[in-house]
């Protein structure tokens, strides 16, 4: 008996909501999601959203409609949205849940049969998307348990995003030297935390004991998410009003590391957020800016938001968010406060620096690079392949894969003893490799992003 190549091209959802609540359409291959009124729709509008672009070029009798936001492709076997088998039009669920083979079995033994252990997204950030942080393991047990309607499954959520258009985020602790700089800069912000709170920790940051340190940085943010609503409200009109009166020196004269201004941020934030608490947020964490190709990963239990600009992002399989701040969505500000980490490090330290990826043969006229972003834990990395002309082949890795190409047009072959499987590329192509698959790629101005878990074998 002839087995099937184990390539499959995939037909993929895509959302415009607010973040994390879905509303299934009847279309029978596209799940859009819809939430009213308008302002809670946060994803980017029309076909300015690459989640949109992706959907649309990929996805038969889908239209972009210009009046919509699109906020995130998914691709892969969670429930909420399992990505389909364009030829069977099986589920890639029902896929992986029949052939223990598709994901190989050192990743069946850690993770279990039936499911990726990641998911695979694309971003499109039109709206900040809440200040937020993601349980690790026992944590998301714990909440699981407690409150299964807001914290849907008991996994942890690790991820990292990777820019495909120009990014804007927070994310984790500044150095405490520079929450101590607005302080001193920012009147807006040292009249929400009072004296008292701000003495107590100057006096920590004194301290050469970490822990002190961390335990003042602590004792502050719980001072400001925990704030009352009416002195939040005052607070971010007196904080509004200055970055409009006087933007130059509007915190000290502090740009952006991106070399943006402080003030317009502040303002932008409030146009989309009206006195929200998050506002006070950007003063203790840090702005983040991706060129195309820079990523960030983020661990379990540390604070961020995403702003504007598109991403591919990679998780573990979880949908689980515990979220303080620009959102209309359910807040935990307890548990927030709680589950943090309290690192605090420069903005450098957010970036992740991606690695040639070794395992590609080229032919002798291909322009190509692979790019390895390998985080700290076993569920996931992606690799980044650009193609300007030619071939690349890639051996097989010992697990699951699923590549989606934002650029270019050719074709990806998928065999070996048991035959040959090719899918047309264009941008928006997403494909589902199995375990051990020998595959290549042929084109012109190809990119892709190829998520991947392997496990090494005993």
């Amino acid at each position: 008996m002839v087995l099937p190549v184990p390539l499959y091209e995939l037909r993929c959802g895509v959302n415009n909501y607010d973040w994390g609540v879905h509303y299934p359409t009847t279309h029978p291959h596209i799940h859009i999601s819809l939430i009213h009124p308008p302002f809670f729709l946060v994803g980017k509008p029309g076909s300015t959203s690459r989640a949109a672009q992706f959907a649309a070029a990929s996805s038969i009798g889908i239209a972009i409609n210009e009046d919509k936001p699109y906020a995130e492709l998914w691709m892969g076997t969670h429930p909420t949205l399992p990505s389909t088998d364009v030829a069977s039009e099986r589920s890639l669920r029902d896929l992986v849940s029949d052939n223990e083979s598709l994901l190989g079995p050192a990743v069946v033994g850690k993770f279990g049969a039936g499911t990726l252990p990641f998911l695979f997204k694309v971003l499109s950030i039109g709206k900040a998307l809440s200040i937020q942080a993601h349980p690790d393991k026992r944590l998301a047990e714990q909440l699981h348990a407690d409150d299964p309607k807001n914290y849907p499954d008991d996994n942890h959520k690790p991820e990292m995003a990777i820019a495909i258009t120009p990014f804007t985020g927070l994310c984790g602790f500044r150095p405490l030297s520079e929450i101590d700089h607005f302080l001193s800069t920012v009147p807006a912000l040292r009249n929400l935390l009072g004296s008292a709170a701000i003495d107590s920790f100057k006096n920590l940051l004194a301290s050469e004991n970490e822990a002190d340190r961390k335990r003042g940085l602590r004792d502050l943010y719980a001072e400001l998410m925990t704030s009352d609503s009416v002195a939040i409200a005052s607070g971010a009109e007196s904080l509004v009003r200055a970055a409009k009166s006087q933007p130059d020196t509007f915190a000290g004269g502090t740009l952006l590391s991106n070399g943006g201004s402080f003030s317009d941020l502040i303002i932008e934030l409030n146009n989309q957020f009206p006195s929200d608490v998050g506002l006070f947020s950007t003063f203790f964490l840090n702005f983040v800016s991706l060129s195309p190709g820079q990523a960030m990963f983020l661990q379990a239990n540390e604070p961020h938001a995403y702003l504007s600009g598109d991403i591919i992002e990679c998780m573990a399989a979880s949908d689980n968010v515990v979220r303080a701040g620009f959102t209309p969505k359910f807040k935990d500000v307890k548990t927030l406060i709680k589950m943090l980490t309290y690192r605090s490090a420069p903005v450098s330290a957010q970036v992740m620096n991606p690695t040639p990826y070794p395992f590609g043969i080229l032919d002798l006229n291909t322009k190509s690079e692979s790019l390895l972003y390998n985080p700290p834990i076993e569920e996931f990395s992606v690799i980044r392949t650009t193609l300007e002309n030619g071939s690349v082949e890639f051996q097989g890795i010992l697990g699951p894969s699923i590549i989606i190409f934002t650029a270019g047009t050719g074709e990806i072959r998928g065999g070996g003893i048991v035959g040959e499987k090719v899918v047309s590329i264009r941008p928006g192509t997403v494909v589902f490799v199995g375990a051990g698959l020998y595959i290549q790629i042929e084109g012109t101005g190809i990119e892709g992003y190829r998520a991947f878990c392997s496990v090494e074998q005993d």
